[in-house]
């Protein structure tokens, strides 16, 4: 969803560094994935296609911060009766 994002604050020896990664447009989401050692941080459109990604090794990574977008239910009530 546009807005969501993530934090990724890393070790960087004697100081830390925060990188963010947010769904810039309407329809796309972030996706976070640990695979061998390495964190992946994706943007990724509906149709599952990556747009960009950002990746850090497991171990320098101090804490990874999922923030969505909030989203009142009276919205997302109106949305789903709109659909039909």
């Amino acid at each position: 969803m546009k807005g969501d994002r993530v934090e990724i604050v890393v070790d960087a020896g004697d100081s830390t560094r925060t990188y963010e990664v947010v769904a810039t447009r309407a329809g796309r989401r972030v996706e976070t994935a640990v695979r061998r050692g390495v964190v992946e941080v994706s943007e990724v459109t509906r149709s599952g296609t990556v747009v960009r990604t950002a990746r850090f090794m497991a171990t320098r990574v101090l804490a990874l911060v999922e923030q969505p977008v909030p989203r009142d239910d009276e919205s997302v009530a109106a949305a789903a009766e709109s659909r039909g």
